[in-house]
């Protein structure tokens, strides 16, 4: 059952046995095709392997990173990454899934502002890209509250459900960052954090403490 009196959420990369959980989770196609523009079916846990699995003789992948989102009981609450790492132009996409009886409770925005300070202050990229589903309006909520800029709408680009839907495309760069990260640490409650492990000692984690060494 989830751990639902959990208010303390840590980041941690993603596992294989993580995939077993998020098999589940695809099999809702209403739920994914929401959040995966490519996906058409229901994942089994074989077609979640094989998607979601590094290769064991692979050279590690660079152009993305994965995390699983949990409680403080290890319970898989969430998956957030990076997708398209270019440390080239530095930037990357970002995607954030939250089972949906753990929706509205604050994890999304949370782990969101974490990966960014993630993205922009430890592995150095000047540009994060979203994208999502015209009427995925919890998606336009969250992205806007961290400061992402609408910059296009693809017409007609998101087949699902029977009929096509316009996604939008949406950014935010290092220095707008650093702008809305003050406003939203100051609108969130510190009752609820996401966090990386060693967070106490130092202070990754979201909302940021009076003494965050991120700041500035």
């Amino acid at each position: 059952m989830p751990d639902r009196v959990s208010a303390d959420f840590r980041l941690r990369p993603l596992e294989a046995e993580d995939l077993a959980t998020l098999a589940g989770w695809f099999q809702n196609v209403t739920d994914l095709a929401c959040f995966d523009r490519s996906a058409r079916s229901p994942l089994s846990l074989p077609a979640t392997e094989q998607a979601w699995s590094p290769s064991a003789d692979a050279v590690p992948d660079t152009s993305k990173c994965w995390f699983a989102i949990v409680t403080e009981t290890d319970a898989l609450c969430g998956i957030a990454g990076l997708e398209n790492i270019s440390m080239v132009n530095r930037d990357a996409i970002i995607a954030l899934f939250i089972e949906q009886s753990r929706r509205r409770q604050g994890i999304g925005i949370r782990a969101l502002a974490l990966l960014l300070d993630f993205a922009f202050r430890q592995i150095g990229l000047n540009r994060i890209t979203s994208y999502y589903r015209a009427d995925n309006t919890r998606s336009e909520e969250l992205t806007t509250r961290a400061g992402f800029a609408t910059e296009g709408r693809m017409r007609a680009a998101w087949y699902a459900e029977g009929r096509y839907f316009d996604m939008i495309t949406v950014g935010l760069l290092r220095e707008e960052w650093e702008t809305s990260r003050r406003v939203l640490a100051q609108a969130l409650d510190a009752g609820s954090q996401a966090s990386f492990h060693g967070a106490e000692i130092t202070g990754w984690a979201w909302p940021p403490g009076p003494a965050d060494p991120q700041a500035g």
